[in-house]
């Protein structure tokens, strides 16, 4: 028991991210300040969604941003109010009104908001958040494409100069009546912004100080130029804070723990709804940056963050994927960005709010339309008719749901899928000591017992043989199967007796590979199978690889290694 206390303690330790706070101090400024402006519409937007008001929704965006930033398990994730947290906590607010006035209870609001973070701590301490890298490759495609979509349309509205829809069905609805009332104006300052965002990676090419510069903080200075310059009467950032200004900017709750019996299921909803929520979208950040998320770290986070949002009035958090998506375009790489993202709010709370208020909403439209299209899985979309049927039918069914209905429930219903579809994998996937096994070259079948290099450079090469199914129920016993291998400079991934792939797998193989070459670490994949060459091929690994990395004999192994080893000598 007291060891597996102390490897909690361990793994939700915020000491990883205090200690890269000052690696990217730049990058992680310029990027925290404009996504911290980008989040502000959005904030305001979700406090409203959410009933419990916009300046609710910016003390949200500030807790998540740092404290999330500083408790977090994903080094590049920011955090805040997101949509579906704000749905959800807004359809628990009919529950909760005083007496017959139909005014929302604020204070049981803010009491399960910090009850869900509470939960959330707990849940971090048992380690079960890990089971979030279970997730087939096709439901998270699915999500990512559906979030894009989301962001795309639900913007196109300021998009051309008029107010936001609040659903997607609604702007299904009013589309005709959109394109017929667009604002011309609106578009003098949109398409410029939109079309330097698409430009400025070219421009970039031409001087390598441009490279410096976010170019969303181009659009936004340049859009707003345009929109004082010819004094456009169009919609502004400031239009939303004026109407915000109402309220009450500091109040702090005290939790209501005699309710408790009454608050405890709407938090726990909460709670797992923040966990799908924040760990799906550190997956995508897992997916665009090569690196791997502490989930159980990511949960305390949210936890803390939820449990100050409670405390000071704030909209309950996620890690937001559009956000978080932006960061990383912009250059953020450390827990530092969130942070900042969180101060420049709170420095917009505190006073600074004429700043960002004459900023054109459709400027920030174009920002987030190119956020959006950047937000696509362009690893799938490419070869999305050559992909497997199964997991083809999780990707539109995932990404249907999500756009049209619910996020969550597009998780499940995917998930679901998966498990069914391939429950002849669960059941035929051998003992974890049977599937992976390892050896040195020198003593593998590959290699000549006259072999010159056998014991000079017995060390140098692994063999990494993958027997069974590999498939999103197995990849994460491949990865620690992998990762307990010796330390070697060649690897040789013999996958010749694997019985099916599915595309979990094969990113998962790839993923691998990219990562090794990283280090320095030179990789073979050895596989003689037409059906699974075929799934290599359809998803474009081989071609990424080199397909002088991919042997489709076994005698091909031994000229391929010993060309490597002679680089050692």
């Amino acid at each position: 028991m007291l060891l597996f206390v102390k490897r909690a303690l361990k793994e939700i330790s915020p000491t990883k991210n205090f200690k890269s706070l000052t690696t990217n101090i730049q990058g992680d400024i310029l990027a925290g300040i404009t996504v911290g402006i980008i989040a502000l519409p959005l904030a305001l937007a979700f406090g409203e969604i959410s009933q419990l008001g916009p300046i609710a929704g910016v003390w949200g965006a500030i807790v998540g941003g740092i404290i999330g930033g500083l408790f977090g398990g994903c080094m590049v994730g920011i955090s805040g109010p997101t949509a579906p947290k704000a749905a959800q906590i807004a359809a628990f607010m009919s529950f909760f009104v005083i007496g017959t006035t139909n005014e929302p209870d604020l204070t049981a609001a803010f009491s399960i908001i910090f009850i869900s973070g509470l939960i959330l701590v707990i849940l971090s301490l048992l380690n079960v958040s890990r089971f979030i890298h279970y997730t087939p490759y096709s439901v998270i495609a699915g999500f990512m494409c559906g979030i894009g979509l989301i962001v795309i349309l639900t913007q196109m509205n300021a998009f051309i100069g008029l107010e936001v829809e609040k659903n997607i069905h609604d702007v299904f609805n009013n589309l005709g009546s959109s394109l017929a009332n667009v604002n011309i104006e609106a578009l003098v300052v949109s398409v410029p912004s939109l079309l330097i965002l698409f430009l400025w990676p070219f421009l970039e090419k031409s001087s390598k100080y441009l490279t410096k510069i976010p170019s969303p903080l181009v659009a936004l200075i340049i859009g707003t130029t345009i929109a004082h310059s010819f004094k456009l009467d169009i919609p502004f950032i400031g239009d939303k804070i004026l109407n915000a200004s109402g309220q009450n900017i500091f109040s702090f709750y005290i939790p209501d723990f005699s309710r408790l019996k009454d608050f405890f299921g709407p938090a726990l909803a909460l709670a797992g709804l923040a966990v799908l929520d924040s760990l799906l979208s550190c997956k995508v950040a897992d997916n665009m940056i090569g690196d791997r998320h502490s989930s159980d770290r990511e949960t305390f986070g949210q936890g803390m963050a939820n449990m100050a949002a409670g405390l000071v009035g704030g909209v309950t958090t996620a890690t937001a994927t559009m956000r978080t998506v932006a960061n990383i375009k912009f250059g953020g790489k450390t827990p530092l960005s969130s942070i900042v993202h969180g101060l420049t709010l709170l420095a917009i709370l505190l006073g600074l709010s004429s700043f960002v208020a004459a900023i054109p909403a459709a400027c920030l439209a174009a920002i987030l339309f190119k956020v959006g299209i950047d937000i696509m899985d362009y690893r799938i979309l490419p070869v999305i008719r050559k992909i497997p049927k199964t997991d083809l039918l999780i990707f539109c069914v995932v990404l249907f749901i999500t756009v049209y209905e619910d996020l969550m429930v597009a998780i499940a219903i995917g998930i679901c899928i998966a498990i069914i579809a391939n429950f002849k994998q669960f059941k035929s996937s051998l003992p974890l000591s049977n599937q992976y096994s390892s050896k040195t070259f020198a003593h593998s079948n590959f290699s000549k017992k006259d072999n010159k290099f056998a014991s000079t450079n017995e060390d140098l090469v692994q063999i990494f043989d993958i027997r069974g199914p590999v498939f999103f129920g197995s990849v994460e016993s491949l990865l620690r199967a992998y990762s307990a291998l010796p330390a070697h400079k060649i690897l040789l991934m013999d996958i010749r007796k694997i019985t099916s792939l599915d595309i979990t797998g094969a990113y998962a193989l790839e993923d691998l590979i990219h990562q090794l070459r990283k280090k320095g670490i030179s990789t073979y994949v050895i596989c003689t199978q037409v059906k699974i060459k075929t799934t290599l091929k359809n998803l474009n690994i081989i071609e990424n690889m080199g397909s002088d990395r991919y042997l489709n004999s076994p005698n091909k192994a031994l000229p391929a290694i010993e060309q490597e080893l002679s680089q050692f000598q």
